[in-house]
């Protein structure tokens, strides 16, 4: 299958660099947004063409799917640009920064037919596919989530430090990976959510700490905490609460409530949580059938968002 991939920056990369290990996959583009990088990145992927341009990308020869990796701005206007191409599509989360475009996207999937995903990749990593069986499998009920996601972003910098010419979002981006999980790993909507958030960065004109509480319908609750001033460590911890144990997971660490070491690298085909979102997508295409993570699914997600933004900006 003949792909494009848009965007030259850090997780650009990390997905090219995935590409490399999913099998009968060739990337014949790279579609960037400053031509010195974009030009580098196609030749340490050994990409052939690469431009400026996602239009010029898209009408390679032979593409079928999309996967976009640029700045949160452009991710609705472009998921639309693919769409309208007829190309498969997967997004990086979040698939919009509004819930307006998020329901122009889930509208158009559904009149175009063709498979899009967005990029959740914690549905993914063998940590939370660890508990999702054990869920599914009947053996766990989650009673809690507690989730902490603690960055330090009081500049406009990627996760290689090289400055961004847009603003990341605590709500929009990071909130949404849990917001999600929690729905995923509960098998339940989300029916109540509360949440408060503290002043706008004057310079960077978001907020940089957020609290969220949410309820599913069974009385199933989670508590988020975010953070962009948190001077380390850095990251997302997750722990689940459950009716027979409590787990706690750290990127690809897993542990018993009580500090014992959970194995959980045979989950899967991979521990690299990217390249099993790409596998899933690929798959997705040649089964015909809706991948996990889909447009469709992750559109309830985008409106708990959309209540949360609305509480914090009264």
């Amino acid at each position: 299958m003949k792909i494009v991939v848009a965007g030259e920056g850090a997780f650009g990369r990390k997905h090219l660099e995935a590409l490399r290990n999913v099998e009968n996959i060739e990337v014949v583009s790279l579609a960037g947004g400053v031509e010195s990088a974009t030009k580098d990145v196609a030749r340490d992927f050994d990409i052939p063409h690469w431009s400026l341009d996602l239009a010029e990308c898209l009408n390679q020869p032979g593409v079928e799917a999309a996967i976009l990796v640029t700045p949160t701005p452009l991710h609705a206007a472009q998921a639309m640009q693919v769409l309208d191409a007829g190309k498969h599509l997967f997004v990086e989360i979040p698939m919009a920064d509004n819930i307006e475009d998020s329901r122009a996207l889930a509208a158009k999937v559904e009149a175009t037919g063709l498979t899009a995903m967005v990029g959740h990749v914690r549905r993914f990593n063998p940590p939370h596919q660890w508990v999702h069986n054990k869920v599914v499998g009947g053996e766990l009920s989650i009673q809690q989530m507690d989730i902490q996601t603690f960055f330090f972003r009081r500049t406009n910098v990627n996760a290689l430090g090289e400055p961004r010419s847009w603003t990341d979002h605590l709500l929009w981006h990071h909130a949404a990976h849990s917001i999600d999980l929690f729905k995923y790993q509960t098998g339940e909507e989300i029916t109540e959510v509360y949440a408060v958030a503290g002043p706008v960065n004057p310079n960077l004109g978001i907020y940089m700490d957020m609290g969220i509480v949410m309820r599913t319908g069974s009385g199933k609750i989670c508590n988020l905490s975010l953070s962009f001033n948190n001077d380390g460590p850095l990251g997302t911890e997750f722990r689940y609460i459950c009716d027979n144990g409590t787990y706690t997971a750290f990127y690809d660490d897993m542990k018993s409530g009580k500090g014992e070491v959970i194995d959980v690298s045979g989950i899967d085909v991979s521990t690299n949580g990217i390249e099993l979102m790409q596998r899933e997508f690929f798959s997705a295409i040649q089964e015909g059938r809706e991948p996990n993570g889909s447009v469709a699914q992750i559109l309830s997600t985008m409106e708990v968002m959309e209540k949360i933004q609305q509480m914090v900006d009264k």
